[in-house]
């Protein structure tokens, strides 16, 4: 097991804007997400501009996809909360430790999930409790 090791500034400050710059992205997609979804009428979503009736297969069609777009908004409204979580965590200097036993998360993993809260083997035994459930 390896001991939490504290980053050097200049890490946190890599983090740090890689972690604002990730949450830019999720806020747009979800301002885009949210806008195509919610803010479209059913005729619109078809693309039918025309006065006929929608048939009901494009409505089902269409809720799908609209129920599609809320899930994968509300995905990424989790995924903002984790990133906010670790920019809170850079400021007092813990990022990097894992929450549930406060080892070293490496930095490959934080390269490739900057919010990520767990080292990987705790992650894996979150994931497997998880799935026992």
């Amino acid at each position: 097991m390896k001991k939490k090791k504290r980053f050097l500034k200049k890490d946190l400050d890599i983090y740090k804007e890689k972690l604002l710059n990730l949450r830019d992205e999720m806020y747009a997609q979800i301002k885009d997400l949210s806008e195509d979804t919610l803010m479209k009428s059913q005729k619109e979503m078809s693309g039918d501009i025309s006065g006929y009736g929608i048939h009901m297969a494009d409505v089902a069609s269409d809720n799908y996809e609209r129920d599609f777009n809320l899930g994968l908004v509300s995905s990424e409204r989790k995924i903002l909360r984790e990133i906010d979580d670790a920019l809170k965590r850079v400021e007092e200097k813990d990022y990097g430790a894992c929450l549930e036993c406060g080892c070293e998360i490496t930095k490959r993993r934080l390269n490739a999930i900057p919010y990520a809260r767990h080292c990987k083997q705790c992650q894996e035994e979150i994931e497997q409790k998880d799935q026992m459930r």
